[in-house]
């Protein structure tokens, strides 16, 4: 049997939805549901309602925050044009 060609990103059924935001102001975390065809460029944090944006480089904020890359990045390894 001939070797499978090698994988470029995960397919949706395998893509990690949730991810764990942490709050660089206050420390707090939540765990939010990731959108599957966008970044998200803002978040408020539920505890001390700061507004995160995305560290310079960073295509959104679970990049930047969250415990789990989005699923852009996930699949692609690329997102928003980055």
């Amino acid at each position: 049997m001939p070797a499978s060609p090698p994988r470029r990103g995960r397919t949706v059924a395998e893509l990690q939805l949730q991810s764990v935001l942490t709050c660089p102001e206050c420390g707090h975390q939540a765990v939010e549901t990731m959108p599957t065809t966008a970044c998200q460029f803002f978040y408020e944090c539920s505890s001390c309602r700061a507004l995160l944006r995305p560290k310079q480089g960073d295509c959104c904020v679970f990049c930047s925050y969250g415990s789990v890359p989005c699923p852009p990045i996930q699949q692609q390894g690329s997102c928003c044009g980055r």
